[in-house]
């Protein structure tokens, strides 16, 4: 059941972080998602019920137990050092661009 919610998640929006609300990691991707202006949905696995399920999912079908769990476009990204690594060099926004989370900015 926790399997087939996640992946229900994860297919049904552009951005999904799993996240925990008191874990300063899951903190820092929101809010370097909220600063690019991307659209995207947080489970807080610590205020769901069967939060400790969906993460033993989630470890099972990416391999990473630990939050944050970010997926942009249906890809798993992965966690905190992922995420910001790809900021830094310069693909997360192109990624959440093509997810449609960000609106594609046109020039004059």
């Amino acid at each position: 059941m926790a399997m087939q919610k996640a992946k229900e998640i994860v297919s049904s929006n552009s951005v999904v972080v799993f996240s925990k609300s008191y874990c300063p990691y899951c903190v820092e991707i929101k809010d370097l998602l909220n600063k690019l202006g991307a659209k995207f949905i947080a489970i807080e696995l610590d205020k769901e019920s069967d939060g400790s399920q969906v993460q033993s999912a989630l470890a099972e079908w990416t391999g990473q137990r630990t939050v944050p769990n970010v997926f942009i476009g249906g890809k798993h990204i992965g966690g905190c050092d992922s995420t910001t690594g790809l900021h830094s060099g310069g693909k997360l926004v192109p990624l959440l661009t093509e997810a449609g989370a960000i609106a594609a900015t046109t020039s004059a």
